[in-house]
């Protein structure tokens, strides 16, 4: 089983064929690329699918990258976006850099430089994130897809919120040991919200109801109280 992690880009550009040219070099380098035409439709592919970066031009319709990366860092201060624009000015910089953005990128471009701080600016994230490689896990006849948040549980097939898809994916990489609370702020919440216990607790008992065969008496999502939460797998072998 091959367990290098593909790294996903959303790429927000309303030119089609300079998103198209874009896409095909991101994966000749071994990146999985959405494409997004405005940043409206950005917006809504990064609530329901996981991506490592966001490639986004200013200029376009219905909602431009400066508002677009706006309103992405509400919601999202880890995933790094780089500004793709036509303007080389100091201002649209620094509106660009401010707005939230990690780089920005004038067009016209050489393919090359995109490529090598594609790739700078992903490791450089990465090295900061715990790591949590896991693309798709099966357990006791459940099954989870955590790019697309996809899951079949003991009702059939749902689809999990981004959060529960994290806090899942936390547990399972961390398989048998006790996470603590303030891991899970840290990993799934950012250090911008602070939910209480009693929501990790929801969260815990939402998994149960998804995944066990009897949520009062559960086996593979424990908590652990005052210490943490831990997801075990006792019937391996």
């Amino acid at each position: 089983m091959n367990d290098v992690k593909v790294y996903r880009i959303l790429l927000v550009e309303d030119e089609a064929d300079l998103a198209e040219l874009i896409r095909i070099n991101l994966e000749l380098e071994g990146y999985k690329v959405a494409i997004a035409a405005h940043g409206a439709i950005a917006i809504q592919k990064l609530k329901s699918e996981s991506f490592d970066l966001v490639i986004m031009d200013i200029m376009m319709p219905s909602m431009d990258g400066i508002t677009a990366t706006q309103h992405i860092r509400l919601s999202n201060n880890d995933i790094p976006i780089m500004i793709l624009s036509a303007s080389n000015s100091s201002r649209d910089r620094i509106s660009g850099l401010r707005s939230g953005a990690d780089d920005y990128l004038s067009k016209p471009f050489e393919l090359e430089e995109l490529l090598l701080r594609v790739q700078k600016l992903i490791r450089r994230t990465q090295q900061h994130l715990p790591r949590l490689t896991l693309q798709e896990y099966n357990f006791g006849g459940n099954y989870i897809d955590f790019n697309s948040y996809k899951a079949i549980g003991k009702t059939g097939e749902f689809k999990l919120t981004k959060k529960e898809a994290q806090l899942l994916k936390l547990l399972i990489e961390k398989k048998n040991l006790v996470v603590t609370r303030e891991e899970i702020l840290k990993t799934v919440w950012g250090y911008t919200v602070f939910p209480s216990t009693r929501t990790i607790d929801n969260f815990i008992l939402a998994f149960r109801k998804y995944f066990e065969d009897d949520a009062k008496n559960p086996k593979y999502f424990l908590s652990l109280r005052g210490v943490g939460y831990k997801y075990t797998e006792e019937d391996m072998g």
